[in-house]
C-alpha cells in the first residue's frame, strides 16, 4: 500500500494476481489473455542510478550486445553517479559506449536526481524528473515506474510488443500508436502496470502461436 498521491505499489506476486484478477472482471479480453499465459511475473528490479544506466546502455542495441558492454562498465566501476561523473567522454567509449550513449551516461551522473526521493513522489512528477535527463524519454521513464520503483498504475504505449499484443487481443485493425493505446489504458485503472505484464506475457503467447514479429 501507498499513499493516495502514488496509489498501490506492487511488492509481491499477490499484488499482481490482485490486479489480474480485477482486470479479468472488468475486461474479459484479459480474462482470455490470462488463460493463455497463466501467473504473471512479478518483474521487479533495482531502482537507482545503475538501473536507468543499463537502459542507456541497451537502448537499441542486441540483448547480448548490451550484457557485454555493461559486464565492462560493471569491471571498471563505471555504476555510480559519482565514478561516472568524474569520466571523459573518451573513457566511456572506450568501454563500449557510443558517443551518444557516453554524453547521455554523462548527463546522468551529473543530474544529481535524488532516488531515495523519487519513491515518494507522484508518477508524473517521476516521468517529468527522468525525462528532463538527456537520454530518457517517456518510455524508460515509465518502464522504471513499472518494474524498478513498482507503481500499479502505470503504463508504457510506447512499446511495441504492448502494442502487437494489443491489436492481437483486442482484434484491432491495425497496431495502435501510443496516443491510441494511452487512452485505451485508461479503462484498465488502478491497474494499468498489470495490464502492461500480462500484455508483455501475452505477447510472447500470440508470437509463438502466430508467428508475430
Amino acid at each position: 500500500m501507498a499513499g493516495a498521491e502514488i496509489g498501490r505499489i506492487i511488492t509481491s506476486d499477490a499484488c499482481v494476481a490482485e490486479g489480474a484478477a480485477w482486470l479479468a472482471q472488468h475486461e474479459p479480453r484479459f480474462a482470455k489473455a490470462l488463460e493463455a499465459t497463466g501467473p504473471l511475473p512479478l518483474r521487479l528490479r533495482d531502482d537507482g542510478f545503475a538501473q536507468l544506466l543499463s537502459a542507456i546502455v541497451s537502448q537499441q542495441v542486441s540483448v547480448a550486445s548490451a550484457r557485454a558492454i555493461w559486464s565492462r562498465l560493471e569491471a571498471a566501476g563505471m555504476v555510480t553517479p559519482d565514478v561516472v561523473a568524474g569520466q571523459s567522454e573518451e573513457s566511456l567509449r572506450a568501454l563500449g559506449l557510443s558517443r551518444q550513449k557516453a554524453t547521455y551516461a554523462l548527463a546522468l551522473a551529473q543530474a544529481e536526481i535524488d532516488f531515495h526521493a523519487l519513491r515518494d513522489m507522484p508518477d508524473a512528477d517521476i516521468v517529468k524528473t527522468l525525462v528532463a535527463v538527456k537520454g530518457i524519454g517517456v518510455w524508460t521513464a515509465e518502464i522504471y515506474c513499472m518494474f524498478s520503483l513498482g507503481r500499479a498504475d502505470v503504463f508504457a504505449p510506447g512499446d511495441l510488443a504492448l502494442q502487437e499484443a494489443a491489436r492481437v487481443l483486442f482484434e484491432l485493425p491495425e497496431r495502435p500508436k501510443e496516443r491510441e493505446l494511452r487512452q485505451m489504458a485508461q479503462d484498465w485503472s488502478p491497474w494499468r502496470a498489470v495490464a502492461a505484464r500480462t500484455l508483455f506475457a501475452y505477447y510472447h503467447v500470440a508470437k509463438d502461436r502466430e508467428g508475430i514479429t
